[in-house]
């Protein structure tokens, strides 16, 4: 079984690297110091498990994962908040809370490999991000880099298959995520869904126009012109106070 730890610190990976001794059918074929090594690490290696601490410079765990279709397994080794605790519980995916012994480290390793599963690991990262902490940039890879899109740069979101668009003023990029997921995450900033395939950012509304039987179409700032709802255009209303 191949393992990757990934975390800034050089003393938390040696005593993982100590720990895993004990574990002949684990080998580990890389080190990681940020999220950018890691999934490089990942996409050439395709582990079985990784280690992962979450509060790292340039992205955090839970946003590396994310750049991934079918995330690893993962050992999570933290000194996360609360909230994110809960997630882990929730999902049978067992952490590790810094500082660890070697016997909370087995306890930890037995634990994923009779029950992780790369589904849980998806599981974690929809609980964990409607954490505050998670909600207020989106990470897209885009060929072998990384972007940061700051959520208030988002002019709106479009369903697109499995993913949704996400159109700024620098163009399009593409998330696997679904269209409830932002729906829910991106509430606290006063996005809207206005129509079953685009979620928009109501702060970049210049006009509502009446169209169709029961429908609307909205001009941005931007230029953009998108439909709206029935449904749609209630939430609109509740939200713009008209």
């Amino acid at each position: 079984m191949k393992t990757i730890i990934i975390d800034d610190e050089p003393l938390a990976r040696s005593i993982i690297k100590e720990y895993l001794q004990s574990y002949s059918e684990i080998e580990i074929v890389s080190e990681c110091n940020d999220g950018f090594e890691g999934m490089k690490a990942i996409q050439q290696h395709k582990p079985n498990l990784i280690f992962l601490d979450i509060q790292m410079p340039k992205i955090n765990g839970f946003e590396m994962l994310e750049l991934f279709d079918d995330p690893p397994s993962v050992i999570f080794t933290t000194a996360f908040d609360e909230f994110a605790i809960k997630a882990f519980e929730l999902n049978a995916i067992d952490y590790l809370l810094k500082p660890f012994n070697k016997e909370r480290f087995d306890k930890a390793v037995q634990k994923f490999l009779q029950q992780a599963t790369s589904q849980q690991t998806q599981s974690v990262l929809e609980t964990a991000a409607q954490s505050p902490g998670q909600q207020n940039r989106v990470v897209v890879k885009v060929g072998n880099k990384i972007k940061i899109i700051p959520v208030n740069q988002i002019n709106y979101l479009e369903a697109a298959d499995d993913y949704v668009k996400i159109v700024t003023a620098e163009g399009s990029f593409l998330k696997k995520r679904t269209m409830n997921f932002f729906e829910q995450s991106l509430a606290t900033w006063h996005f809207v869904r206005i129509h079953r395939s685009y979620i928009v950012n109501t702060q970049l509304i210049t006009r509502i126009d009446a169209h169709e039987k029961d429908s609307h179409l909205l001009l941005l700032s931007s230029g953009a012109k998108l439909p709206v709802s029935k449904t749609g255009y209630s939430k609109l209303k509740e939200v713009l106070g008209i």
